[in-house]
């Protein structure tokens, strides 16, 4: 499965507006994922009303529960 994810940002350091990554799989678009400083939230493809939203703290829970393990490169 060929996932594409591209990204729109203007800046390095997210201040007051989101970074925005566009998922398409097989060039389908999957959603859009948007980041901020103060959360992260998940727009589903074909939804433009109600976004799913976690707190950075709910992230890290989630991603250590239901995340798959790999090995981390020492430049991660």
């Amino acid at each position: 499965m060929a996932h594409e994810v591209s990204m729109d940002i203007n800046n390095k350091l997210i201040l007051h507006k989101d970074v925005i990554l566009e998922v398409k799989s097989n060039g389908k678009k999957l959603g859009t994922l948007l980041i901020s400083k103060g959360n992260v939230e998940w727009l589903p493809s074909g939804n433009s009303v109600n976004k799913h939203r976690l707190s950075w703290a709910k992230f890290a829970a989630l991603m250590e529960e239901q995340g798959k393990p790999v090995k981390a490169n020492k430049a991660d």
